[in-house]
């Protein structure tokens, strides 16, 4: 079943954040993943949420995306991510 992670980012330094927009991609096609949605300004219908950027990446199966958080290898790119936006982000399976 696809899974989806969901993130919900502002970017506060972005000439840092280029370095995490520039290698991250790789990580994400190592577990099969491909990007959905990629840094959209979206609209809010109903609610409060309000994010500034929105990514979507779907993933194959649920353990893609757990291995792509899990790799050691992108760890320093995910701290780079935390010290230069303020995200939030979500796993989410797809139908089935």
């Amino acid at each position: 079943m696809k899974a989806y992670l969901v993130l919900d980012l502002s970017v506060h330094d972005f000439a840092g954040f280029k370095t995490y927009i520039a290698e991250i991609p790789a990580f994400i096609a190592r577990h099969s993943g491909q990007y959905i949605v990629r840094g959209a300004e979206p609209t809010t219908i109903e609610g409060d949420w309000a994010p500034e950027r929105i990514v979507i990446i779907e993933f194959p199966e649920r353990e893609n995306a757990q291995a792509f958080l899990d790799d050691p290898d992108a760890q320093d790119l995910f701290k780079l991510r935390h010290t230069t936006t303020t995200s939030r982000l979500l796993l989410a399976d797809g139908c089935t």
